[in-house]
């Protein structure tokens, strides 16, 4: 009885972190951009993790002071895809907005348009 006690909760316990380690899966995070220079209108592939859209609202050109929201066109699990806005030249972030729009998280990525 002891140990079939012991086996349950054992299972219990795998089964339980295994949900949880499967449920955090952290914050979007890219990795690349290609291409890394664009005009306006120019189709940009952006390589990610994490970018299902229960993790974020919107996605942002930022500069630092101005944030420009993009157009997805394509999105999958490891891949995002839009179109460059009618924005200045200049090197731009990516940013994700969050689902609950609380806060905007900056990717190590840039973007140069022309």
């Amino acid at each position: 009885m002891r140990m079939c006690l012991f086996a349950l909760l054992l299972i219990s316990v795998q089964w339980t972190s295994t949900r949880a380690l499967s449920a955090f899966q952290g914050p979007p995070r890219c990795s690349a951009v290609d291409p890394d220079t664009a005009k306006t209108g120019d189709t940009v592939n952006v390589t990610c993790q994490n970018v299902d859209t229960t993790k974020f609202a919107d996605l942002f050109l930022t500069d630092g002071k101005d944030d420009t929201k993009v157009t997805i066109t394509d999105h999958t699990a490891e891949k995002i895809t839009f179109q460059v806005p009618r924005i200045k030249p200049g090197r731009y972030r990516l940013a994700f907005l969050t689902v609950n729009k609380s806060s905007i998280i900056e990717q190590p990525v840039v973007l140069t348009v022309e």
